[in-house]
């Protein structure tokens, strides 16, 4: 398998394990609900790695697409290195606190040491049939190819996109202007064949405007309207003599030939059923193949040049945020216009998926997903997560604007709004389980039951299964999962797993789930444990027991 190497992976590979889960404290100020709620549409400022990490009890496994625009790492960004892993190299750079330019030598391994515990924690959020998209430019696109063949697989690279960014060159580029970015494609899992039934499947693009009108129908065929395509192939008449014959043209009654180099589609026996059928069409006194609109399968397959016609550019992107922000002056270098991502988003997911963005920005995702759903009627759920200050007078203020529409404006669909809702969330305090020994800072029963609950056995927690009375917080494949626990010092040190609360359980059917019992403590000896088939779990410290 690729690999790569910079300063610093050592330290950072296995990081996204040792961070600590994070509150997620909603906001029901910046929220745009009535009920704030982790499975609404989200919004949620704070650090974009801990709050990956602190997505993955519920979301774990369940997000279909994710895109994100990471910092370019152009040296003009002024982005800062900040993430606190314990290595005497990785303080050094935390105490430096000073945003990465040109003149850092280590610039480069600063980014790869960013990204690479993100993208681990995006793969694990993931659905087995998700894809990332990625946009970058040429700064770091093929470091970040070699970090994606390595956490993501070579085998599961599915294409780069040639996105055109700008509508004119630049007359005083160095070199050579600068035109376009890219965006890498990986499926978590893809596809081993065409046919194979597993791993990410890509959508067809609708047939623009422009593609429906090349078809007309001017010999009034019952059939419909059609196209015509060349009637000849690449092959010579050296590589396929069978394809080299006259064709006779019925208006001038002469036999016509097709050049050496490029010899007929068809044989003679396809050829006389293409006439039969009359799907030969004689154009300049030449045969051209029928191609009907009612036999071409819906959509179009997408390719890997999008040019600014089709994708739009960073200046509709600049004018996009600009009437939802008329009181700004160009709050954004270079946003990604929504009609982009409505592409990525066409390709990628189906109607009801949950796309992710950890980059937000200026929040074009929410915007795209939002203009996608009212296009389709769909219901995607989008996921932002902003670490800057203007998560909420920027990026949500935004999606509010979209969502609620925009009085002044002259655009009807941008006046009436798009509808829908978001709940927005704070990264909190970390879940610091030690402090449950100490007293200190005791996280509420929901927190600590979806921390238990995920970390044991690696599924999405469920609150509305959750029955405080039992004691009963879900169940996995393999586990049901019981926590005995209050938030309070005095309960932790006096209660325990005792015969009453076994009782409670009743004795469990033949071959049914193992039972994980969180408590801190038990008066329960072995031979009961059994029979009520209990697997106990002394608080913290065995929480980590089952994982595996």
């Amino acid at each position: 398998m690729a690999t790569i190497h910079f300063k610093g992976k050592s330290y950072v590979q296995n990081h996204h394990l040792t961070l600590k889960y994070h509150h997620l404290v909603p906001n029901p100020v910046a929220s745009l609900t009535d009920k704030i709620s982790l499975h609404d549409n989200l919004i949620i400022h704070g650090d974009n790695l801990l709050a990956l990490k602190a997505l993955l009890p519920t979301y774990a496994g369940k997000v279909k697409c994710v895109y994100i625009d990471p910092p370019y790492n152009t040296g003009n960004e002024g982005w800062i290195y900040n993430d606190n892993v314990n290595s005497p190299m990785m303080q050094e750079w935390l105490k430096a606190n000073q945003p990465i330019d040109k003149e850092d030598l280590a610039r480069h391994e600063k980014w790869l040491c960013m990204m690479m515990p993100r993208l681990k924690l995006l793969r694990e959020l993931l659905r087995d049939d998700g894809v990332i998209f990625i946009s970058i430019d040429n700064n770091e696109v093929h470091r970040l190819r070699m970090l994606m063949d390595e956490i993501f697989d070579e085998n599961n690279f599915i294409a780069t996109i040639i996105w055109q960014k700008k509508q004119s060159p630049q007359n005083d580029a160095t070199y050579l202007s600068d035109m376009h970015d890219y965006v890498l494609i990986y499926a978590k899992k893809a596809k081993e064949t065409k046919n194979d039934p597993d791993g990410w499947e890509r959508n067809l693009l609708p047939r623009s405007q422009e593609q429906e009108e090349r078809y007309s129908n001017p010999d009034n065929d019952p059939r419909g309207t059609w196209t015509s395509v060349d009637y000849t192939c690449n092959k010579s008449v050296d590589e396929r003599p069978n394809l080299y014959y006259p064709i006779l043209n019925p208006v001038i009654g002469k036999e016509v030939y097709p050049s050496r180099s490029n010899v007929w589609r068809f044989d003679t026996n396809r050829h006389l059923k293409n006439e039969q059928e009359n799907r030969v069409w004689w154009s300049g006194g030449i045969p051209r193949l029928k191609r009907f609109r009612s036999e071409v399968r819906e959509g179009v397959v997408p390719s890997t040049w999008w040019d600014r016609k089709f994708a739009g550019d960073n200046q509709k992107a600049r004018r996009e945020i600009k009437k939802l922000f008329e009181e700004l002056d160009n709050p954004f270098d270079s946003p990604k216009p929504v009609s982009l991502l409505k592409l990525i988003f066409k390709i990628a997911t189906e109607d009801d998926s949950i796309i992710l963005d950890s980059f937000a920005g200026s929040g074009t995702t929410a915007h795209a997903v939002s203009s996608l759903n009212q296009e389709d009627g769909g219901n995607r759920q989008f996921i932002l997560v902003e670490m800057e200050n203007y998560a909420d007078s920027l990026t949500a203020e935004r999606v509010r604007r979209v969502i609620q529409g925009v009085p002044n404006a002259k655009d009807k669909t941008l006046k009436d709004g798009l509808g829908g809702s978001f709940s927005f969330f704070e990264l909190g305090d970390p879940i610091e389980m030690q402090a449950i020994l100490e007293g200190n800072s005791l996280p509420a029963y929901e927190d600590l039951a979806r921390y238990v609950f995920y970390t044991a056995t690696g599924d999405e927690f469920d609150l509305t299964k959750v029955e405080v009375d039992r004691y009963f917080i879900g169940e996995s494949n393999d586990f049901e999962v019981y926590l005995l626990y209050q938030p309070d010092l005095n309960y932790l040190r006096s209660t325990a797993l005792d015969l009453g609360k076994a009782e409670k359980l009743g004795l469990p059917k033949p071959n049914s789930k193992k039972r994980l019992f969180f408590a801190p403590m038990k008066y329960l000896d072995i031979d009961t444990l059994e029979r009520y088939r209990i697997e106990y779990c002394q608080l913290p410290f065995e929480i980590y027991k089952f994982k595996e």
